[in-house]
């Protein structure tokens, strides 16, 4: 038997899978309640199912995707993972802190290849995708590490890669992380960031009602194209006219996440051309001031610089958000994973 990991499995599959080796499909369910409600590290620590049933799961099911290689703590309380995959290749997630959410923002790719130019995972370019185990694996080893002392509460796919140019993993991992008999994550506390694959955005307001943000950084195109080429594929009217299509249940709306950086996007001219372009939208705006890194051109605005992009929305009457950095000094903020081992 090929060895396959159980956490690439959504349980309809399992249930196929248990009964394609002789078994009831009962015990996948079985199966699921183990590995994700227990966390058990052996197949030997399942006691009611079958010593044969046992043998065959410990010779070809595997039960972990990846190993914890580093794991840092920054003083406010935000802790960054590093995740070594089987290939050699290593990952980042981060757990953040903010009672009474716990919230985890895990990666989708190995690298990405959209080089946004703010972006320290860019400069990586792109290895390639995680297969959904590698993405659920990442909840599993942290609310390992957590016991039960705490509980993730939100998932975030806000981490290494663009989780659209993966969306075959990222949705068959939110079918599993999202299970009853599993982990049993509410849709509403799952949230995927992109930034603007438009055909695969529409695709997924079709299959999966988690939650949407998209990373927009610039409300005119000439700006974006220069800070994120995947405008110039997907300029920012297609993007907005998927945006004012998507489906979004009662009282949802689309997050907006908008990085401000000193003298290039956070003056007042760009404030009102990003209210210009959300009209029409049920939309929620995150401001985050940048969060510098070795050998960036880009520096983090005043304090006063966001504070005025802020009024200048709110007094269009949108909902518009401060997100203040957390993790900085490990690493560990918003566009700072490289997944570095040493």
């Amino acid at each position: 038997m090929e060895p396959v990991c159980v956490k690439d499995f959504t349980l309809p599959e399992l249930e196929e899978w248990v009964q394609g080796i002789g078994e009831r499909s009962f015990r996948a369910r079985q199966l699921f309640r183990h590995v994700y409600g227990r966390g058990v590290r052996s197949w030997s620590e399942c006691s009611d199912l079958s010593r044969m049933f046992r043998v065959q799961l410990e010779h070809g099911v595997e039960l972990d995707a990846l190993s914890v290689l580093k794991k840092e703590q920054a003083d406010d309380g935000t802790s960054k993972y590093l995740f070594g995959l089987r290939d050699g290749h290593s990952i980042e997630a981060v757990l953040i802190p903010d009672l009474p959410r716990s919230t985890l923002c895990v990666s989708s790719q190995v690298g990405c290849a959209l080089g946004c130019k703010f972006c320290l995972t860019g400069s990586l370019g792109f290895k390639r995708n995680l297969s959904a185990a590698e993405i659920v694996d990442q909840v599993c080893q942290v609310q390992r590490d957590l016991g039960s002392r705490s509980r993730i509460t939100n998932i975030v796919f806000m981490g290494m890669g663009e989780p659209l140019a993966n969306l075959d993993s990222v949705l068959r991992a939110i079918r599993v992380i999202a299970e009853p008999n599993g982990m049993a994550f509410s849709h509403r506390r799952i949230t995927l960031s992109t930034a603007g694959l438009v055909p695969q955005l529409r695709r997924l307001g079709r299959e999966s009602p988690v939650n949407l943000a998209v990373s927009l950084h610039a409300a005119e195109n000439e700006l974006r194209a220069e800070l994120m080429p995947v405008n110039r594929t997907y300029p920012l009217e297609v993007l907005m006219a998927a945006c004012r299509e998507y489906p979004l249940p009662p009282r949802k709306r689309i997050t907006f996440e908008y990085i401000l950086l000193d003298g290039i996007n956070d003056d007042p001219k760009q404030a009102k051309q990003l209210v210009k372009l959300l009209h029409g939208i049920r939309a929620k705006v995150n401001l985050m001031p940048f969060n510098p890194h070795p050998g960036s051109v880009f520096r983090k605005p005043s304090e006063q610089r966001v504070l005025a992009f802020q009024e200048a929305l709110q007094n269009a009457r949108i909902t518009t958000h401060v997100r203040r950095s957390r993790g900085g000094e490990i690493g560990a903020a918003c566009g700072q994973l490289v997944a570095e081992y040493g």
